[in-house]
């Protein structure tokens, strides 16, 4: 491999993902890459990546370097974290193999990953996954013995402009495939019309489908500016050590918001702001819910996340995977069927019409008379 072109950096992904143009090189520091920040990466046509980390450490099977060698983006793998102190945002790069050139000067050296490096890793982490699995239930158990008490005493909910109480609402955050699941589920919010909640970036997957989110929860991290300012009514995320990171971030923009003090995370906060609001059903897409999910977001349990979904209970759908259960598509047997039954009408007519069976019976005797008979 041998390419070149402009490279942009940053540390967080998800906020690289925004700045990138079609054939620029992306600069990362992403350990264990998700397939999530590979499609946003894939999106923005990237023409190559460079990671300060291993993308795939064999930890667990993670498939966001997979997705992007498939996408023939090739991938140059742990080079270091000094790369960053060795280019600015803008700057020309040569890449040749595994080495990384400015101004024909050799600036970092990493490993091109290929599909059959990837797939080993990935044959690792499947071995590797049960120990995981095992420290992560451990994890879990042992935070939701601490955060119970919070989980089943009242979560005081501030008050909401737009009602909650006996409506349907749709939480989205942007996990695996949440934008054909979202899709999948079009004609459900049209009919419905529930509140919608997004979850940070969940807020612009409504808004690229046509929807306006009344609420965004969370940190305020990942969500566009666009969102920040579409109308929705914001609602920060505080922790339960009276942190709220998003607080700053809106001040700056000079937008008014709330503050809901809740355990856990954004997305257990907004399905604990629905509950708290008296919806009458809870319908959730891209939500986090598995251990791929949270080894991917960086969390060693979902304590949290079980205490939450324990207190909202049944009136809770996850629609994560909908997608996948139905595609329908136009067949032949569909038309035929059509086709039959606005013939069916046409021959009741004629059986009951003597002027046209007289017209048919015309049209026939000259057919003979055309053909000799």
């Amino acid at each position: 491999m041998s390419l070149g072109g402009t490279v942009r950096l940053d540390r967080r992904t998800k906020d690289l993902i925004r700045r990138l143009r079609p054939g620029d090189i992306a600069l990362i520091a992403h350990r264990d890459l998700d397939e999530l920040a590979a499609r946003g990466l894939e999106r923005a046509r990237v023409r190559a990546v460079i990671n300060a980390h291993q993308s795939i450490s064999g930890r667990y099977p993670n498939m966001g370097p997979s997705r992007l060698l498939q996408a023939h983006i090739p991938i140059v793998d742990n080079v270091g974290e000094g790369i960053f102190k060795q280019l600015s945002e803008g700057d020309k790069i040569r890449i040749s193999g595994g080495c990384i050139f400015r101004e024909n000067k050799l600036i970092a050296v990493g490993k091109q990953l290929t599909l059959s490096i990837v797939q080993g890793r990935i044959a690792q982490g499947q071995e590797n996954l049960q120990r995981e699995m095992e420290l992560f239930i451990n994890n879990t158990l042992k935070y939701a013995a601490r955060e119970k008490r919070i989980f089943l005493g009242k979560i005081r909910v501030p008050k909401l402009p737009v009602r909650i109480k006996d409506r349907h609402v749709l939480i989205v955050a942007r996990g695996h495939d949440y934008r054909e699941d979202l899709a999948a589920i079009n004609p459900y919010i049209r009919e419905e019309d529930p509140v919608l909640i997004g979850v940070d970036g969940g807020g612009d997957a409504l808004l690229e489908l046509g929807y306006t989110p009344h609420y965004i929860v969370g940190d305020m991290d990942s969500v566009s500016d666009e969102v920040l300012h579409c109308g929705a009514h914001l609602i920060v995320h505080a922790y339960k050590n009276g942190r709220a990171p998003g607080l700053a971030r809106l001040e700056n923009l000079n937008l008014q918001s709330t503050l809901f003090p809740a355990p856990g995370t954004s997305e257990d906060a907004a399905l604990l702001l629905a509950h708290g609001g008296g919806a009458k059903l809870i319908v959730a897409v891209g939500l986090h819910s598995n251990l791929i999910d949270f080894l991917e977001k960086g969390r060693p349990g979902m304590a949290s996340t079980l205490l939450a979904r324990l207190k909202v209970g049944s009136i809770l759908i996850d629609a994560k995977g909908v997608n996948q259960l139905y595609r329908g598509g136009l067949r032949l047997s569909y038309v035929g069927g059509v086709a039959l039954a606005g013939l069916f009408p046409l021959l009741i007519i004629l059986l009951i019409s003597s002027r046209l069976q007289y017209f048919f019976r015309l049209l026939l005797f000259k057919c003979r008379l055309l053909v000799g008979l």
